[in-house]
């Protein structure tokens, strides 16, 4: 394509068409028609998420690049101006020569990356509630995360992934000092606990990286050739969305070993010289399987969010337009691959959920809050051998809810 743009966009699809539509919007900029998309219902329900996250979430619904939503009329009205409850913006209609200037402002990429950004912050919020649950339920130490350790070590995120395990559990900043150690004390937890703040905290860090970058490129034109302030047209390469790849790619990889650390958690509450419980938390006749069918789901998701972390988008290469084009950013691919990790995150921190809140009803000491309390309502009490993929399904849709706590 003479002038560049990013490689392997659908030109059309759905995904660039609010991102379009606030391009074109004279009253609010590029923001100002995403948010009053968002507003009117113009999302995938997956994506309402308030204008307030408009530079996180900007995605229409799954129809043409008019934004419209099948079986509800679009309004007609101007850009940006009232509208009654339930209407969605004007279409906004290409014309001869827009699928070249669609392209070239990374609308699409920057549309899938943001809802693959969003959801998985979602999760990562949601991970500090499910790994509380998995160190209630083995009694660690609380020493790994005392805020003393993460002021040595100033980044943010393991700073911040330890803060909220505390708050969940009601654990001091400080924990007091253990007595001498009892036969049955461990005098170190496995990495699973004893390192959750260190590698959660460099995704917390990665999807913080991914959202500025989102922003600042959500909010800045990158076609091509672009309109300066001087009223100049400059031919540049600001499309080429290199920033916005590289930190896809890192987010995947952070997940990647945050994820890993989750599957080592589930496999430590099936032991019972950890947990002090009946193997595998099985409590029927001898041969019960009770959770270890969880601990192959979990590994097998996490197979796959190998495989969106191990081939980084960023490392593709492409000579297109008789080499005027040598190479590309791949963030659509990058974005993509994030959408996929997030899915497969998921299904591995449900497993964990699910195990977790297992074994803290054969604890003698469930912790009390409203983390365990709101997981506990929700999955079912039943400890017999049966299929977990319901468990599962439930432990999932949980998640959103367990990250607003």
């Amino acid at each position: 394509m003479p002038g560049g743009g990013p490689s392997g966009y659908e030109a059309g699809s759905g995904v660039g068409g609010v991102l379009r539509a606030a391009a074109a919007s004279p009253g609010g900029g590029r923001l100002g028609g995403v948010r009053t998309a968002l507003d009117a219902g113009a999302a995938p329900d997956r994506a309402r998420l308030g204008a307030e996250r408009a530079t996180l979430t900007a995605a229409p619904g799954p129809g043409a690049v008019d934004g419209s939503r099948a079986g509800r009329p679009a309004s007609r009205g101007a850009p940006g101006g009232d509208r009654r409850a339930g209407e969605v913006p004007a279409p906004v209609t290409l014309r001869a020569g827009d699928a070249l200037a669609l392209l070239s402002s990374n609308a699409l990429a920057l549309a899938q990356a943001a809802l693959a950004g969003h959801e998985t912050e979602v999760l990562l919020r949601a991970t500090h509630a499910v790994a509380a649950l998995s160190l209630a339920a083995v009694s660690g130490s609380p020493e790994a995360y005392a805020a003393p350790v993460h002021a040595l070590r100033p980044y943010p995120g393991p700073a911040r992934a330890a803060a909220e395990v505390r708050r969940l559990l009601g654990l001091p900043d400080r924990p007091t000092a253990p007595g001498p150690l009892s036969s049955d004390r461990r005098i170190q937890d496995p990495y699973g606990f004893r390192a959750f703040p260190q590698v959660h905290g460099a995704a917390l860090d990665a999807s913080a990286a991914l959202r500025r970058i989102v922003e600042v490129e959500i909010n800045c034109p990158t076609e091509n050739p672009v309109l300066t302030s001087d009223g100049r047209l400059h031919h540049h390469g600001g499309f080429f969305a290199a920033p916005l790849a590289l930190a896809l790619d890192g987010l995947n990889l952070a997940l990647l070993k945050t994820a890993q650390l989750s599957a080592a958690r589930l496999s430590a509450l099936s032991r019972p010289d950890i947990t002090g419980l009946p193997a595998f938390l099985a409590t029927g006749p001898a041969g019960s399987s009770g959770t270890m069918i969880l601990e192959y789901t979990a590994n097998s998701a996490l197979a796959e969010l190998r495989s969106c972390a191990a081939a980084p988008a960023s490392a593709g290469h492409a000579v297109l337009s008789h080499g005027l084009e040598e190479a590309a950013g791949f963030a659509g691919q990058a974005a993509r691959q994030t959408a996929r990790a997030g899915t497969a995150y998921a299904t591995v921190l449900a497993c964990e959920l699910v195990v977790a809140v297992r074994a803290l009803r054969l604890h003698r000491a469930p912790p009390a809050g409203p983390v365990f309390s709101l997981a506990a309502s929700a999955l079912p009490a039943d400890p017999e051998d049966r299929p977990l993929t319901g468990d599962i399904a439930t432990a999932t849709e949980l998640l959103p809810r367990l990250a607003e706590l």
